[in-house]
């Protein structure tokens, strides 16, 4: 039903609790136990970082939209992919934009946890120059890109249509 898109709800036949999350949590959990690792274990790592942070209540409205904004890309990115490579996937630019994506998020992350000590694996965040961050300008520049990217992706599946 997922698949398919169908929304549903699933709830406890003797308490009548919604328990829709957890049967879903327990989809991806069979899925990946499985071996189709859709998400990497560093993905994980920093997801559960985020319990009991303070920016717990963001990241799940985040997750939410970029999920949502790839699926509507999808079929448009796959398409666009085929014809203007020929069926051949240059996966190293798709990489490359995740690690752009990732490295954006990362950075956000880091301006409203300023104190949040990072893994040994992520990138150290260079030093400044003395001057107290300007986190509400740099996340405004943040949007930005994010917002141009897509522009570019909505701009690229038009073409692709036309």
């Amino acid at each position: 039903m997922v698949q398919e898109g169908v929304e549903f709800t699933v709830h406890d036949a003797k308490t009548s609790e919604d328990i829709t999350r957890a049967v879903l949590t327990q989809i991806i959990v069979e899925q990946e136990a499985k071996g189709n690792n859709l998400l990497p274990t560093g993905f994980l790592r920093q997801l559960i970082s985020f319990y009991d942070d303070n920016l717990q209540g963001v990241v799940p409205q985040y997750l939410d939209m970029t999920m949502q904004s790839f699926a509507r890309n999808q079929e448009q990115m796959r398409s666009y992919m085929e014809n203007a490579f020929g069926g051949m996937y240059p996966f190293s630019s798709f990489e490359e934009v995740g690690r752009k994506n990732m490295a954006m998020f990362e950075q956000a992350m880091n301006m409203m946890t300023p104190f949040n000590q990072q893994d040994d694996a992520a990138e150290e965040v260079p030093a400044d120059n003395g001057d107290e961050p300007e986190s509400a300008e740099a996340l405004d520049t943040m949007k930005a890109q994010l917002e141009a990217m897509q522009k570019q992706l909505d701009t690229l599946s038009k073409n692709n249509k036309s």
